[in-house]
């Protein structure tokens, strides 16, 4: 698809490679950005440009962050005692819009993999051992994939935890995990993660 203008023809190349738009959606969004006469495209560019320059990832939980310490692990209302373990930031929102989790996180940024070659050492899992032995918290919450691989991952880290003092224990089964976590209705991962199950390397060996 190509227009009179080749900047017109770059802005949708670049905008339809963004995950769900297509071509059409594409050109509407440039057109529209194009036609507003309030800045909205400068004010979206320029907001994108601090995005990238100055959001971090904390250095407690690895979620994103405006400061070394996100405002989740900063909070002192929060329940430090409880760890929510989950594959990805986007698990972070999902389970934040439930207003049902009190505690705070810690993301791995994936699952052990064996087939995509992703180890323990590609994940956050070293610094959620490190992060145990100093906190002390006393309990994590696994809501990570209910696959062979997100099964490994918390045997694996279960297996790491053995000798500290902590329970582990997995979210309820009947909803979604990892990369669908964020299309869960609330009330139902609300609920999984009230209903919470202990975790047992014995049953899983």
């Amino acid at each position: 698809m190509k227009y009179s203008s080749s900047l017109l023809n770059e802005a949708v190349e670049a905008l339809s490679e963004l995950p769900s738009i297509g071509k059409k959606s594409a050109l509407r969004l440039t057109l529209h950005l194009l036609n507003d006469e309030s800045n909205l495209a400068l004010r979206i560019a320029q907001k994108i440009v601090d995005l990238k320059n100055n959001i971090k990832k904390c250095e407690v939980c690895y979620n994103y962050s405006d400061h070394k310490v996100c405002q989740i692990c900063s909070d002192p209302s929060r329940n430090k005692n409880i760890i929510c373990v989950v594959e990805s930031i986007r698990d972070v929102m999902a389970i934040e819009d439930t207003d049902q989790f009190s505690g705070v996180y810690h993301v791995l940024g994936g699952i052990i993999s064996p087939i995509e070659g992703i180890g323990p050492s590609e994940l956050n899992i070293d610094g959620l051992i490190r992060r145990v032995e100093k906190d002390a918290p006393k309990e994590l919450i696994m809501a990570v994939s209910p696959t062979i691989d997100g099964e490994t991952t918390i045997f694996y880290i279960t297996k790491m935890l053995k000798n500290l003092d902590v329970k582990v224990s997995t979210i309820a089964r009947g909803v979604s995990f990892g990369g669908e976590l964020e299309y869960a209705d609330e009330l139902t991962l609300g609920r999984s993660i009230h209903t919470r199950i202990p975790y047992s390397t014995d049953s899983n060996i």
